[in-house]
């Protein structure tokens, strides 16, 4: 994401280990901003020694700091899991009868050993017009500017038409092991109840001399869904082999899985998507783009894109591929056991079950075992793109990027948006924090945002949630 002027170097002595940038902000609550971006951020969140809780009580003393009653504000956890607190605060409304805004986001974050940064993970640094540590962009970005959104809203009087709930949430990260957004929805379904939801997943583009080209806007996601492959067999002595091994005959079988492609299935997002691309990319490129999505869709043109860029494959069609395999106990022996898991990216709208039902047909073995691993996903409708939702995205975005492309987009892989799409609240991911091509290194070493992407945000979602709020 981007980059911006930075404060005096009074803020940035505030910041510790912040370094102050080249010019003097316009913006007078912005030290104030940095000052909770540093705080978020630096509460460590990871699942192995961080809490959640500790960073959703401070992002509520600040709220309360600032006037928001405590009864608007709540901390929801398990009793078996204190550490993992989601903060729900909502800013009242004027009309009780509309159902609120839901600003979403998760303050957890992926693992990070300092040993392997180049940088303390847990130390907000910034250089050269960028800020580092874990969580900078995934999600603490959205975090903290919607908490700073209710806090502004509060300072100035703002009452909007319709309530402004705020939900900072844990688990995103590791929903294997507990998501706040799914505890919730089954155990607290008021808590996140509303008519629609902003959220990660899509941010914007940058070209190479850094001007913002493309603003995407998530309108439904993939189901994650792995399956387990295993076969088994009595094993022996490696100098007597068998006609059959389960190595090689699993090998085979994830050998046909490997050479099978699902059809391709275009849905609204993914058609405004490459609809809006085609005026961004290379004329043949935007040829292909034009081809899959005609009907019938053209395959050879979609393997062209595929090879240019993956997540356009992904974006196309259902994927299933090989991720792990596991089998043998010794080196002088026949494998007694063998197993793999298949990692699948299911198109929504597709229900599991038929994705399973056409692997064991593509695996061509009845031999193998094929068995959803975890909790089966829930498939859900893609919230439609209406007027009432991106107009006003178009209308604060050619304020702030006069000329920017507004591209709908469906993310390859997944968010806590799933499970609200599936509980019937149509949740929305825009951000308004541009990427350059190498993008923000989430979930990997050195997690970095642009200074000026994150403020540029904040400017952006301020607004747009005011106007969304204020709507009829």
């Amino acid at each position: 994401m981007q980059q911006q002027m930075a404060v005096m170097l009074a803020v940035g002595l505030m910041l510790g280990g912040v370094q102050p940038a080249t010019a003097a902000s316009t913006d007078p609550g912005e030290p104030a901003f940095r000052a909770l971006y540093k705080q978020l951020v630096e509460i460590n969140t990871t699942r192995s020694v961080g809490s959640c809780t500790a960073a959703a009580t401070a992002m509520r003393e600040r709220l309360l700091a600032a006037g928001l009653p405590a009864a608007d504000m709540q901390i929801l956890a398990p009793a078996d899991r204190p550490q993992d607190g989601a903060l729900i605060a909502v800013l009242r409304g004027r009309d009780a009868s509309l159902k609120p805004l839901l600003l979403l986001a998760h303050i957890d974050v992926v693992e990070a050993r300092r040993a392997d940064w180049k940088r303390d993970p847990f130390t907000l640094v910034e250089e050269n017009g960028w800020f580092y540590a874990r969580g900078v962009s995934d999600d603490k970005a959205m975090a903290a500017v919607f908490t700073d959104n209710l806090l502004r809203y509060r300072g100035e009087g703002y009452v909007p038409r319709r309530s402004i709930k705020l939900a900072l949430t844990c688990g995103e990260e590791t929903p294997e092991i507990f998501n706040s957004v799914d505890w919730l929805i089954r155990n607290h379904p008021l808590a996140l109840d509303a008519a629609f939801a902003l959220n990660e997943g899509a941010g914007g583009e940058l070209d190479a001399h850094g001007k913002p080209v493309a603003l995407q806007v998530l309108a439904g996601e993939k189901v994650y869904q792995d399956f387990t492959l295993a076969l088994s067999d009595d094993g022996g002595h490696s100098s007597r082999p068998k006609k059959h091994n389960p190595i090689t005959q699993l090998s085979a079988a994830l050998a046909r899985l490997g050479g099978y492609q699902f059809p391709i299935a275009v849905n609204a997002a993914t058609r405004g998507y490459f609809t809006a691309q085609q005026k961004q990319v290379a004329p043949e490129v935007a040829a292909d783009m034009h081809a899959v999505l005609a009907d019938p869709a053209d395959e050879a043109a979609a393997q062209r894109l595929w090879d240019i860029n993956p997540s356009w494959n992904g974006m196309l069609r259902t994927t299933c591929v090989a991720t792990m395999i596991n089998g043998g106990h010794a080196p002088n022996a026949l494998p007694q056991q063998v197993s793999a898991n298949v990692n699948c990216r299911i198109l929504p709208g597709v229900p599991v079950a038929a994705v399973q039902a056409k692997l064991a047909e593509v695996l061509a073995d009845p031999a193998i075992t094929l068995t959803a691993a975890g909790e089966v996903g829930t498939s859900s409708t893609p919230p439609e793109l209406t007027a009432a939702i991106l107009d006003p995205i178009r209308a604060v975005a050619a304020d702030i990027w006069p000329g920017v492309a507004i591209v709908p987009t469906m993310t390859t892989g997944a968010t806590d948006g799933r499970y609200l799409n599936s509980a019937g609240i149509p949740t929305y991911g825009v951000s308004g924090m541009f990427h350059d091509a190498e993008g923000s290194h989430a979930h990997g070493l050195d997690e970095r945002i642009r200074v000026k992407s994150l403020l540029d945000g904040r400017r952006f979602l301020y607004a747009l949630v005011k106007r969304y709020a204020d709507a009829e």
